[in-house]
């Protein structure tokens, strides 16, 4: 039976995070879950942020990752948000969509909005990004360089190097799982000082 992880909004927001997340999720490593309330928040956002942005390629885009995993939304959770107590309320409907779907982790930047306190009662934790996905390289590490391989490859306009996708992750966050990579990639996840 897969471990089952909850992406949060903020995980889902840059974009090349998202698609390591969800190639790590059709990798078979989890079985990532999140619902249509945490996309209207990551859409919402990325629509504020980027004004240049339009709606309707967003919504594309936000159908492309509802339909590239499998069995993803979570529904038939708003009955649980009232009787929960975060720190901040707005995330009940998270941790209500993780209980749910019987999440063992939420992975979210947001740590401190995630109590250890509360996520104990459900058997669950909150995960940073890195550290989910430091956790997924040491239990699948050629998925996840394959994984990797494939987003570079996938990356054309402009190409994007598999140095040059490490370098974007760790300025997302990924800062253990890059070094990690680095590592298991060796000469491959350097730049080339003679191009």
């Amino acid at each position: 039976m897969a471990f089952i992880v909850l992406y949060d909004a903020c995980v889902l927001y840059p974009a090349p995070l998202r698609d390591l997340l969800l190639r790590i999720a059709n990798a078979g490593i989890v079985r990532a879950r999140w619902s249509e309330q945490i996309l209207d928040e990551c859409f919402r956002n990325i629509l504020a942020d980027r004004p240049d942005l339009v709606a309707a390629d967003l919504a594309r885009t936000r159908a492309l990752l509802v339909n590239a995993v499998q069995d993803c939304l979570v529904t038939g959770y708003d009955h649980l948000v009232d009787g929960l107590d975060l720190p901040d309320g707005d995330d009940r409907h998270v941790l209500a969509a993780a209980i749910r779907a019987h999440a063992q982790a939420i992975v979210t930047f947001n740590l401190r909005d995630f109590p250890d306190h509360v996520l104990e009662r459900y058997d669950m934790e909150a995960k940073h990004p890195d550290e989910f996905v430091l956790e997924s390289i040491e239990l699948a590490s050629a998925a996840v360089i394959k994984c990797l391989t494939e987003q570079a490859r996938a990356l054309r306009r402009p190409p994007v190097s598999i140095p040059d996708l490490l370098d974007t992750l760790r300025r997302h966050g990924l800062i253990q799982s890059v070094a990690r990579l680095r590592d298991l990639l060796g000469p491959a996840a350097t730049h080339d000082p003679h191009p």
